[in-house]
């Protein structure tokens, strides 16, 4: 493996293992942030790696940064000479990386059964580029347990997009002056829509307002 693959590599291994971490711990403060942040940063330097792993470059002509997450899985997705993912894989890192920013930037409030779901979808998606591309396996930087581990194990998906619609609606009833906590909680449901639909872009206040009225409408 070339020298800054490795050194990428390595430090994508080291934010998995935080975001993992993060998962874990027996407290909540900024947990859910902590493991958006370290997993979005393991997969831009994991998909980097492969880059450079893979003979391509990370850095476009005279660029003094090296490009962004986008630009890495648009290249891991259609350079012939790099490509590594398929479009349901980018489809996952978008809204991953949508949360992320949502959590970095804002204010994000995500259900424990949501951080699971991604954390659970990361982990996977990270053992399978490790093996694609370099031919190893997590179980060699990680111990072999069930990870992330969660005292709630997840529902049906339908079901708790259900459930969750349902505790959006209590917020907006009549007299609640709740909106902005609703507004926090349709948040992820935005990021996840947009991803699905190609939109990289974080939801704006109109954009929360009108699933907010399709809700109290009845959707």
């Amino acid at each position: 493996m070339k020298k800054e693959a490795r050194f990428l590599h390595d430090r994508a291994i080291d934010a998995l293992t935080l975001s993992i971490d993060h998962f874990n711990r027996a407290w909540d403060v900024s947990r859910a942030e902590g493991v958006l942040i370290q997993l979005d940063r393991g997969f831009e330097m994991l998909l980097k790696a492969a880059i450079v792993h893979q003979g391509g470059r990370i850095r476009e002509p005279r660029a003094k940064q090296t490009m962004g997450f986008d630009h890495c899985v648009r290249k891991c997705l259609t350079n012939a000479d790099v490509k590594c993912l398929e479009p349901e894989q980018a489809l996952t890192l978008q809204i991953i990386n949508g949360l992320r920013d949502a959590a970095q930037h804002y204010i994000l409030e995500i259900s424990e059964e949501e951080l699971y779901l991604q954390a659970q979808a990361g982990v996977t998606l990270f053992k399978d580029l490790l093996g694609t591309v370099f031919g190893e396996d997590l179980s060699d930087y990680l111990p072999e347990r069930v990870l992330p581990v969660s005292t709630r194990p997840l529902q049906d998906l339908l079901v708790l997009f259900r459930e969750k619609i349902d505790e959006v609606r209590k917020l907006l009833k009549p007299g609640s002056r709740r909106r902005v906590e609703a507004r926090a909680r349709v948040r992820p449901i935005a990021i996840m829509e947009g991803s699905v639909q190609g939109s990289h872009v974080q939801p704006g206040e109109g954009d929360l307002n009108r699933i907010l009225r399709r809700i109290e409408a009845g959707e």
